[in-house]
């Protein structure tokens, strides 16, 4: 069982559905099926399994979502960033874009 160590203190098993939950919001409105979501979700608990802890923090679980989220779709990432990554104003955003932009270049 893999366990999830929460801001607060709280321990709680992952659960795939929260990843999918919490990726679905940023995704509103976006061309983004169910079908997509479901694998990023089985991507991201994977990626989390592989790491062989039985225990990890809750931040650890955003920063694995944010590599499959950005292949999946640039504004649904801009959007979960800026909420994980308690984007203050518009330099967080045009440094996320520039970094998309020189990302996209080298690609």
């Amino acid at each position: 069982m893999l366990l999830v160590l929460k801001r607060s203190g709280n321990v709680e098993p992952f659960e795939r559905e929260k990843v999918i939950a919490g990726v679905r919001k940023a995704c509103q409105g976006r061309p983004i099926n169910e079908d997509d979501l479901k694998l990023l979700g089985q991507k991201v608990e994977e990626d989390l399994r592989s790491r062989g802890l039985a225990q990890i923090k809750s931040d650890q679980v955003g920063r694995a979502i944010l590599g499959p989220l950005r292949e999946l779709d640039e504004v649904a990432y801009l959007r979960f960033a800026s909420v994980y990554q308690n984007f203050e104003g518009l330099d967080d955003f045009e440094s996320a874009i520039g970094e998309l932009r020189r990302d996209k270049r080298s690609s």
